[in-house]
């Protein structure tokens, strides 16, 4: 599956001041797992060979990345491949072995318990694949949890876990207990309590893997829209490509506890780094990924250049009326500039996947 010329930028998701900053970030299993990181030998070895070699697992080995204010960054692999291991790291529910996580300008490994109880409470919440609710108290309580954990009086946590309970669609349902819900109603109450402390960010480790297919997808779609809602900043763990790429603006992904490629879908599709990617996307319809700046061509002198014009954000499924019902090429274009454009030929070339 080869790259396409014309585009060799990178993703612009990632800006100057991130919401996370991750360095270097290992995670080593088994005895003396310090000496593992700063051994270039012991680093170079593959997983298996580092295990016959120091009875050691590297389950997070020296991963890089950065998230944007508001993005919602999606790092995936199979089992085994260390991605919710390396969650658990961002908020050192597991320790990390070596490295950095800078949050919000703090490195949060130096934080003493005291503070990390702190930005745990205040500042990050968890929405886990089990949902961990109380089954002997009502909705409207398990929602307030977090904040009757933080001090705050009876009413105003009721006012706040009410806000929320109609925000994730569950009015009517607050003094209903958890075994009176379906799964997907359950998990939408631990989303509800996931956001009712108002955290900087959210961090999903799987959490609809259990769910029925179509409770599943419901649960996306209320992601993303929760996300369009309250803009919040989310990490979110998923071993499911379509999944991945419904819900994130950049996609990690992981093999062996290492990052293979990080980009948006689009880039993850249409260049993918190496082999293992292009099989992890091989299935994946291109046409509903990939946007126009994928397939444009630069435009040549017989080329009348009076017809449509389409912005090259728009996904190449969006654009096929368009460009089929043109006579002449459809401009490709950004704040006045033609960057490019695309023709019959062009755009059934992608609907075949070629």
């Amino acid at each position: 599956m080869a790259a396409p010329t014309e585009l060799t930028e990178p993703s612009t998701s990632t800006r100057a001041d991130p919401v996370i900053a991750v360095r270097e970030l290992w995670k080593v299993f088994g005895a003396r797992p310090e000496r593992v990181p700063g051994d270039p030998e012991l680093t170079a070895l593959s997983r298996r060979e580092l295990m016959d070699a120091t009875g050691c697992v590297a389950a997070v080995c020296g991963i890089d990345f950065e998230v944007a204010p508001g993005e919602v960054f999606v790092v995936m692999g199979l089992s085994g491949s260390g991605k919710s291991t390396l969650v658990r790291c961002l908020t050192r529910l597991v320790e990390p072995t070596a490295g950095e996580v800078v949050f919000e300008g703090e490195d949060i490994l130096a934080a003493d318990r005291r503070r990390l109880r702190t930005l745990r409470r205040d500042k990050f919440s968890m929405v886990f694949q089990h949902f961990g609710l109380l089954p002997h108290r009502r909705v409207v309580d398990n929602v307030a949890y977090g904040l009757e954990v933080r001090g705050a009086r009876r009413a105003d946590r009721v006012k706040r876990a009410t806000e929320v309970i109609e925000l994730v669609g569950l009015e009517g349902y607050e003094r209903s207990y958890p075994d009176q819900l379906s799964g997907g109603m359950q998990q939408r109450v631990g989303l509800a309590r996931a956001l009712a402390g108002d955290p900087d960010v959210l961090f999903f480790d799987e959490p609809f893997s259990a769910l029925d297919p179509l409770i599943r997808r419901d649960m996306q779609n209320e992601v993303i829209r929760l996300h369009h809602e309250v803009g919040k900043t989310m990490v979110f763990i998923t071993h499911d490509l379509s999944e991945a790429l419904k819900l994130g603006d950049r996609i990690l992904i992981m093999r062996d506890g290492k990052a293979v490629q990080c980009g948006t879908g689009a880039e993850l599709v249409g260049a993918p780094a190496d082999d293992y990617v292009a099989d992890f996307v091989r299935d994946v319809p291109r046409a509903d990924v990939l946007t126009l700046k994928w397939i444009m061509r630069d435009a040549r002198p017989d080329d009348q250049l009076d017809g449509p014009e389409l912005a090259p954000e728009v996904v190449i499924h969006e654009a096929v009326r368009a460009v089929l019902a043109a006579d002449r090429p459809v401009k490709v274009v950004r704040d006045g500039n033609l960057l490019g454009v695309v023709g019959h030929e062009e755009i059934l070339t992608a609907l075949a996947g070629e």
